[in-house]
């Protein structure tokens, strides 16, 4: 319904629209808010309104909560939660998720784990993960036909 809205006529209608779309439960809607609340220095509201996006399945939500719990900002830090978060991320297809995946196998000297998120991550076109296997592949981590 909201796509077929009018183009909003001032700054002050687009954020009442907004708000609409917020209040509907539009994740992209609630994202805007979350980043907007911590924006302001409001951690808590954030991470209401990540949370709420996040329940739908939105991955930009799950990222953006598993730095919340990785940083402390508005919750404890937890790094349970940040991976829990960041492996629901990584399933619904963002790649910086995937990428701190890897590293966070890296770190507990789980490599083949870590160059498959990093596989992952470059087969949806993120070239920083095409960087790390090329060092990866130096290294003698990755093997000629998994870069391939």
């Amino acid at each position: 319904p909201f796509c077929r809205h009018p183009t909003p006529k001032n700054v002050e209608e687009g954020s009442k629209n907004f708000m609409k779309r917020a209040a509907a439960n539009d994740p992209e809607a609630m994202n805007q808010m979350g980043f907007t609340r911590e924006k302001e220095g409001d951690y808590d509201g954030a991470f209401e309104y990540l949370s709420k996006a996040a329940e739908s399945g939105d991955a930009t939500a799950h990222w953006s909560l598993s730095l919340s719990y990785a940083k402390g900002k508005g919750v404890e830090k937890d790094e349970k939660k940040e991976i829990y978060h960041l492996e629901e991320a990584s399933i619904a297809g963002h790649p910086d998720a995937r990428i701190a995946l890897g590293t966070f196998e890296l770190k507990n000297k789980r490599y083949d784990r870590a160059v498959k998120h990093w596989i992952i991550a470059a087969n949806l076109g993120y070239d920083q993960s095409i960087q790390v296997l090329k060092e990866c592949y130096k290294g003698g981590l990755v093997s000629k036909e998994e870069f391939a």
